[in-house]
């Protein structure tokens, strides 16, 4: 199993895309993702300018995505 690093949001929605999901909606500064053949795969990935996400939210938003963090890795 593969440390997370601490990535910007926009790096995972960039990961997230290339595994099939996509934007459905933006509230603010959060964005819902959606995978295109299966709606339960569902998360929200806050964007805030210069910062990055903690590893303990990314782990989050991949279980949320039913993703391993070694196939999350590769996506990036």
């Amino acid at each position: 199993m593969t440390r997370l690093p601490a990535r910007k949001g926009s790096d995972v929605i960039r990961a997230l895309r290339k595994a099939g999901f996509s934007v459905v909606r933006i509230k603010g500064s959060h964005h819902i993702l959606e995978h295109g053949t299966d709606p339960r795969r569902r998360t929200t990935v806050p964007i805030h300018k210069g910062k990055d996400l903690p590893r303990g939210l990314i782990q989050g938003i991949l279980s949320d995505v039913k993703l391993t963090s070694d196939e999350f890795a590769a996506l990036l």
